[in-house]
């Protein structure tokens, strides 16, 4: 099978598999809500979104392996910037308190996937920087080529409070300046 094949099977798994995840998911909502429902011992929705956040995981990796990205794709990765295990510059950690979306397009470099999250080389405001980003820290994947989209909830330690690390690329602060650097905005807003 091709590069391009591949890509192409996979978004179509993605897809279904979150099509599917997506309606279990929703239907244990709904059943947790209603006032007779019992509590469930089996953490279903911890269960699922572990499960799509192992797409994510697959698909940039298919990318690593790929050497790129095939044809237009292109994916919009937001994540928390205080989530345990999350290293990105210290200028990018004021920018961006608390959430911060990513575009992994045409000027990336270093992809490297791992079982628990991904690090990749991207530049704001002209400045290289590497940033480590633990897949448990990620709440929306878009890849717009497609028109695919996932949406997670946030996960916190068990103590409640996030744990903050220190990127060993640490800048200077820059002025921010509107230069179509790495940094988008989306809305993830689910319809009804």
């Amino acid at each position: 099978m091709t590069p391009h094949r591949n890509a192409v099977a996979i978004t179509r798994f993605a897809h279904v598999a979150t099509h599917v995840l997506t309606r279990a998911a929703h239907a244990s909502t709904k059943w947790r809500m209603s006032d007779t429902a019992p509590d469930s011992l089996i953490p279903y929705d911890e269960i699922v979104q572990e499960a799509l956040r192992a797409v994510v995981g697959r698909v940039l990796g298919e990318v690593e392996k790929g050497g790129g990205l095939p044809g237009d794709h292109h994916f919009y990765i937001t994540f928390k910037t205080q989530a345990s295990g999350v290293e990105i510059p210290r200028h990018l950690m004021e920018r961006f308190p608390d959430e911060m979306t990513i575009v992994i397009q045409n000027r990336f470099w270093d992809l490297k996937v791992k079982p628990d999250g991904f690090e990749v080389g991207l530049s704001f405001n002209q400045t290289p920087s590497k940033l480590i980003i633990p897949f448990a820290a990620i709440t929306g994947f878009v890849d717009p080529a497609v028109n695919f989209a996932l949406q997670f909830q946030a996960q916190v330690d068990d103590d409640g409070q996030p744990e903050v690390s220190s990127a060993g690329n640490d800048a200077p602060t820059a002025t921010p300046i509107e230069d179509g650097s790495n940094v988008v905005s989306i809305d993830f807003t689910r319809k009804k």
